[in-house]
């Protein structure tokens, strides 16, 4: 069984996983504190959203699911809500938390698809993982929020993720160092999702019933 190291994954692809953990939580925090709810409600939204998707991931790779392992990820979670719920509700626009939401998106699709490659997944697989990683806290946010899922959104979400992920599958297949992998990969899925927040971009919805 492939056993995944700091020389294998990178020293700073960690960095970007923690980033990306970071960002969720604030988006979920937001959720929570948009809704005038209590801290214990932030910091439960803060959690699920920040280690969903890297739970989902950690069970299907056969990771020992990281959040678990150690302290960090947790008060990360909690730090994250205590800030949201602490700071005044008019720091924390509309724009800003869709700005949040596609950083952790771009950053943790990067990283998933790294530990899944580190893990042994072939990379089609290990793609979709990045993915799966990037999306699926945003996913059960939403449902707990009551909000249309981030898969019913018509703006470009899902497939900056897969585009994320898939670069730094296809950069590491060509033998490129994680560090400049993870951090062009991050940056063409976060430059996909911001031009998709700026310009409305979408795929084309499906018109068979018309």
């Amino acid at each position: 069984m492939p056993i995944p190291a700091t020389a294998q994954i990178g020293t700073f692809l960690p960095w970007l996983d923690l980033f990306g953990i970071a960002v969720f939580a604030a988006t979920g925090a937001l959720s929570a504190t948009r809704r005038s709810q209590t801290f214990v409600t932030a910091a439960f939204f803060a959690l699920i959203t920040g280690v969903g998707g890297g739970t989902v991931r950690d069970l299907l790779i056969g990771a020992p699911v990281f959040w678990v392992q150690g302290s960090a990820v947790g008060a990360i979670c909690l730090f994250v809500a205590a800030a949201i719920w602490l700071t005044p509700q008019r720091w924390w626009s509309d724009a800003t938390f869709a700005w949040l939401d596609a950083l952790g998106l771009a950053a943790y699709a990067a990283f998933g698809a790294a530990k899944a490659m580190n893990f042994g997944i072939p990379p089609v697989p290990a793609a979709i993982m990045g993915v799966v990683t990037a999306c699926v806290g945003g996913i059960i946010r939403d449902v707990l929020a009551n909000e249309p899922s981030i898969l019913m959104r018509p703006e470009l979400y899902v497939t900056a993720a897969a585009l994320a992920s898939s670069v730094y599958v296809g950069l590491s297949l060509a033998g490129l160092a994680p560090l400049p992998a993870g951090l062009l990969a991050a940056s063409a899925g976060f430059g996909l999702r911001a031009a998709a927040i700026v310009w409305k971009l979408g795929l084309p919805a499906y018109r068979g019933g018309r």
